[in-house]
C-alpha cells in the first residue's frame, strides 16, 4: 500500500501495515487535515483483505505532540470547526474500538494530549525508552474528550486517572509500563523492529479466532465507556471557547511563534 496522504502514510511491511503520522516538523502536532485523515484511515484499513495487524507510530522524534496551536486556535471563532472536530473525535475513537485488528503502538516519542490517547486506543503499546505519555487537556482549559476520559480508567487505577488527568503531568515511559498504560519500554533505536516483530508475531494468529477475541472485548469497552465518552466530548466542545482555554492557548501559541522566529545564537 503506497502513501495516502502527506500528513499520514500507510505502507506495507508484508501482512502488517505501519501507519506514520508524518509532520514531524511539528512533533505530529494534529492539524485539520491530520485529525481527518485519523478518522479515515481504520475503515480503509479494515477494508485491505490483505493486512492482518497494524503498528502506528510517529515520523521524527515524537509520536504526536496533541494539536497543533494553528489548528486549535481556529476553534475559538468557528463553531462549524467545533462541531466537526468533536464529530471526528467521536469517530477516530470509536473506529479505534471496533477495528477488526491488532493495533501495535510504537511509541516512539512524546505522546501528548491526543496523541497519548492514540497510543492508548491501540491493542498493544511500546515505548521507547525516553518517550513519555501526557494528557494536558486540563491544563489548556479543556476537558479531556478525546479518549482520557474514555481509555484511562479501563487501564488503570481511578485514582492514578485523577492525578494525571487533573494535573497533566507527564508519565515517563517506565511508569507509565508499571501503571498498565504501556506494556513494555524499548530501546529508542529498538523500537519499531520490536513493534514489527509483535505485530508480525499477530498478524500469524488464526485470524477468526483473534478478530473474534477483540471484537468481544470492544464490546465491553463500548459498554463501559459509552456514557463517559459522549459526555467528555460534549463538555470539551464547551470548553473550546472558555476563557481559560483561550488565554492559555493563545499565549502558548505566542511563544511558540517567538522561539520559531528568534535569531539562532552563533
Amino acid at each position: 500500500m503506497s502513501d495516502v496522504s502527506p500528513v499520514l502514510t500507510v505502507a506495507a511491511d508484508g501482512d502488517v501495515r505501519v501507519v506514520t503520522l508524518n509532520r514531524p516538523e511539528r512533533l505530529n502536532g494534529v492539524s485539520e487535515e491530520l485529525h481527518r485523515r485519523l478518522s479515515e484511515v481504520w475503515r480503509e484499513l479494515a477494508q485491505d483483505t490483505e493486512a492482518r495487524a497494524v503498528v502506528l507510530t510517529g515520523a521524527g522524534r515524537a509520536f504526536s505532540a496533541g494539536g497543533d496551536f494553528d489548528h486549535l486556535l481556529r476553534h475559538h471563532d468557528d463553531p462549524e470547526l467545533r462541531e466537526r472536530s468533536i464529530r471526528l473525535d467521536r469517530t477516530i475513537q470509536t473506529e479505534m474500538i471496533r477495528f477488526p485488528l491488532p493495533v501495535v503502538a510504537a511509541v516512539n516519542g512524546p505522546a501528548v494530549g491526543l496523541g497519548c490517547s492514540l497510543a492508548l486506543g491501540c491493542d498493544l503499546v511500546l515505548m521507547a525508552e525516553d518517550a513519555y505519555l501526557a494528557d494536558p487537556h486540563v491544563s489548556v482549559g479543556l476537558v479531556a474528550g478525546d479518549g482520557g476520559v474514555t481509555l484511562w480508567p479501563l487501564l488503570t487505577s481511578l485514582l492514578r486517572v485523577k492525578e494525571y488527568l487533573f494535573t497533566g503531568g507527564r508519565i515517563p515511559a517506565a511508569t507509565a509500563v508499571a501503571l498498565g498504560l504501556a506494556n513494555r519500554t524499548v530501546p529508542a533505536g529498538q523500537l519499531m523492529d520490536e513493534a514489527l516483530a509483535l505485530a508480525h508475531r499477530l498478524a500469524a494468529q488464526p485470524a477468526e479466532a483473534l478478530r473474534a477475541t477483540k471484537a468481544a472485548l470492544a464490546a465491553v469497552v463500548e459498554q463501559v465507556t459509552r456514557g463517559g465518552m459522549e459526555a467528555a466530548l460534549q463538555a470539551e466542545r464547551s470548553t473550546m471557547t472558555s476563557p481559560d482555554h483561550i488565554r492559555v492557548i493563545t499565549g502558548l501559541a505566542a511563544r511558540a511563534s517567538r522561539r520559531a522566529t528568534a535569531p539562532e545564537e552563533e
